[in-house]
């Protein structure tokens, strides 16, 4: 049971440092876990030793062997234990007894206790530990050259590095095997601020080779360590046009964080004023947002001042951060760019698509409203065509290929095809009309063919999603409609035999009655025939613009009203068939009677929202009022 403890513990940090590792580096075997000396595996290899000395004839080496394998038993394993566990009173046994084992390896990774218990997490124990070791003990290696504050950078737990740095200043510029990963460029991966905050404090910057400062810049702004890259790039202007060691620049980083970037450079008065505990969330992403549109400003600052000639190259050669911005909707990235240079916006890629191409292909309609502040220059760029002859239109035919990402931002497939179908025309008012009838030489085909081809799918899945919300609708609609039409006719407190009026009639809360009830049943029977025109529909592409969304909305909505008139009447019911004196009891059951209503209200007002957002707010989609280029 003990070994078996001791394995499960391992196994629990393995997991832990190979997952920060993977998330990090994306190289396989860059870091790996401490590995365990595996209790099972020893005794057993112990056991199967035993029968192979026990035929030997050499009695010295038998005794030598079971001197040796009972060493390691009485410090590897125990220290390994103690190290996970953080037991400084059973590992300071071990060392007093061996006093060398405080550096000796004791895992098949020749990772020493150190690795272990900076791996495990354990601030007292490395506390511990390092006052028993010398400065140059803190930089012995495992077996993947690894010291042991690559395991406790891996870790997050700053006290475990500062122990480490105070007793040798050397550490964080120790490299890993192939000499430029340093202790911050991986805090700098794994995303760990406070370590990176505090590495970056202690290693000597201008002991850092020019490839590692800027590996290190990268990885800040791809964990999106902002401050502490802008903090970098300030000290060492010159990596902004630097290749890291992968060759990207810095911009091509952030062209892919459309998030990150605010729009503007300072903090307003009342973004200052959340600065305060209730709102310290708030106010620290609105500063990254900020200090994110510094670190663009100055990164491209410094490429500007390039000679023209060298410029142009460096761009050129690295032009994809503008065509990545333009794919994931970085338009505040783009906006900084072109205002100081508006040549980028001729810019084409490798298929000779510009910026507001890649826009309409990847539906980011921020970044394709830009196109409405260039003037004529619209008209012009309107007119290219990629190397399949595809015009813009053509690529508004098409399905975007990140689904997942852009149109699942509306619910359903009907109104993902009204959004795609709002892009189509969209495009077809900014286009020559002698382009919707070119084809392209990939398929032969002109826009309005290619659109139908591409969206048959997506039209077959709008219309099985719009008919099971229509019965679903349509069903909750009659069973309304049939429980209060019979209401009207079994009026509360019955009628008197005499004059065939109802006996309450007189009283508030039976006018209040009958007219949620007519207002429950008139809804519902409107909702009803909305819902069967849906289902009756042609279900054609021009229908999913308009005509089935507002139908739907205006079903939803009726149904809505008619729920709640329902309940109206119920309550009112409830108090006319209660004596006053126990109204508590009607007070009651009608506050429960209000919890279906609210539970309709709120599973199903995402979808109301998206379908009027959809439906009457998408003439706000493009050509927004704001100019925001110049």
């Amino acid at each position: 049971m003990r070994a078996l403890s001791i394995f499960k513990e391992h196994l629990k940090i393995k997991k832990i440092i190979e997952t920060i590792a993977r998330s990090g580096l994306g190289m396989e075997g860059f870091y790996s876990a401490p590995s365990s000396p595996e209790p099972e595996h020893y005794w057993d290899a112990a056991t199967s030793l035993d029968q192979e000395l026990s035929s030997s004839e050499d009695a010295e080496n038998e005794a030598n062997e079971r001197t040796r394998r009972f060493h390691f038993l009485d410090t590897s394993v125990r220290l390994y234990q103690a190290a996970l566990k953080g037991d400084w009173s059973a590992a300071k046994d071990v060392f007093d007894k061996y006093p060398d084992a405080i550096t000796y390896p004791i895992t098949r990774q020749k990772d020493t206790v150190l690795h272990i218990a900076a791996a495990a997490k354990r601030t007292d124990f490395v506390k511990e530990l390092v006052k028993l070791m010398n400065p140059s003990d803190l930089e012995i290696k495992n077996k993947q050259n690894h010291t042991a504050i690559c395991f406790a950078t891996a870790s997050g737990i700053v006290a475990i590095a500062e122990e480490m740095v105070n007793k040798n200043n050397e550490l964080p510029l120790i490299r890993v095997s192939n000499g430029s990963i340093t202790p911050l460029y991986m805090a700098a991966l794994q995303g760990r601020r406070n370590m990176v905050a505090y590495l970056d404090s202690v290693t000597a910057f201008e002991r850092l080779t020019p490839l590692e400062r800027i590996d290190i810049l990268v990885a800040s702004i791809s964990s999106d360590l902002y401050d502490i890259a802008l903090k970098i790039l300030k000290r060492d202007p010159a990596l902004a046009t630097m290749e890291n060691t992968y060759g990207k620049i810095a911009l091509q980083e952030l062209a892919k964080k459309p998030y990150a970037i605010g729009s503007k450079s300072q903090l307003s008065v009342w973004e200052r004023c959340l600065n305060s505990w209730p709102f310290r969330g708030i106010y620290s992403k609105a500063l990254m947002r900020i200090i994110a549109h510094q670190l663009v400003d100055l990164l491209w600052e410094n490429f500007r001042q390039l000679p023209q000639k060298k410029f142009r190259k460096l761009v050129h050669d690295h032009s994809s951060f503008l065509f990545d911005a333009a794919r994931s909707g970085n338009v505040e990235f783009l906006i900084i760019l072109i205002r100081s240079y508006p040549d980028l916006i001729w810019s084409v890629d490798q298929n000779k698509r510009s910026i507001f191409h890649l826009a309409i292909k990847y539906r980011q309609e921020n970044v394709f409203n830009l196109i409405y502040e260039l003037g004529a220059i619209k008209d012009i760029i309107a007119l290219y065509t990629d190397q399949n002859n595809n015009n813009m239109l053509h690529l508004a035919a098409e399905i975007a290929p990140d689904i997942p990402n852009r149109l699942n931002i509306v619910s359903g497939a009907a109104l993902n095809m009204q959004r795609e179908l709002l892009w189509f025309k969209e495009i077809e008012t900014i286009v020559q009309p002698s382009y919707t009838k070119k084809v392209n030489l990939d398929l032969k085909k002109n826009p309005r063919e290619l659109f139908t081809i591409t969206h048959e799918h997506l039209q077959k899945e709008g219309e099985k999603w719009m008919k099971d919300t229509a019965n679903y609708g349509m069903l909750v609609a009659a069973l309304i409609a049939t429980v209060v039409f019979t209401a009207a006719f079994a009026v509360p407190g019955g009628n008197n035999q005499e004059l065939g009026i109802p006996i309450l009639l007189r009283s508030n809360w039976f006018l209040a009655f009958f007219i949620s009830d007519a207002i429950a049943l008139l809804s519902s029977s409107t909702s009803i025939l909305i819902f069967s025109s849906i289902l009756t529909s042609r279900y054609a592409e021009k229908d999913f613009l308009h005509s089935l969304p507002a139908r739907l909305l205006l079903g939803l909505t009726t149904l809505f009203i008619s729920i709640a008139s329902m309940v109206v009447a119920f309550s009112a019911t409830c108090f006319l068939v209660y004596d006053s004196e126990i109204a508590s009891v009607p007070i009651i059951i009608i506050s429960l009677a209000c919890i279906p209503v609210t539970m309709f209200f709120i599973l199903h007002y995402r979808l109301w929202a998206d379908i009027f957002r959809s439906t009457y707010g998408s003439r706000f989609l493009f050509r927004p009022r704001e100019r925001r280029l110049f």
